[in-house]
């Protein structure tokens, strides 16, 4: 499936690296108190992000409001890093 690293951490702040292995996906989520900004690193991302189905390639990012379900996906043939 792939792993995830936390590297930093603050009072409203939290910093993770995800790595999802080809065709890997992510159960559905949603969290009431945060929100989330998700970077693409490496590899191709499929996120949905509430009713919106999108597809990230590196250097690009979404925003992912609290209380919007949500999920990651690697479609890709290609580890994701985000």
């Amino acid at each position: 499936m792939g792993n995830l690293h936390g590297f930093g951490r603050g009072i409203q702040f939290q910093n993770q690296m995800y790595y999802l292995n080809p065709g890997a996906k992510l159960s559905m989520q949603m969290h009431k108190h945060r929100s989330e900004h998700w970077v693409v690193v490496s590899g191709t991302a499929k996120i949905i992000n509430g009713t919106q189905e999108i597809q990230l390639e590196p250097n690009q990012s979404t925003y992912i409001p609290k209380t919007h379900r949500h999920r990651l996906e690697n479609p890709g043939k290609l580890p994701l890093q985000l």
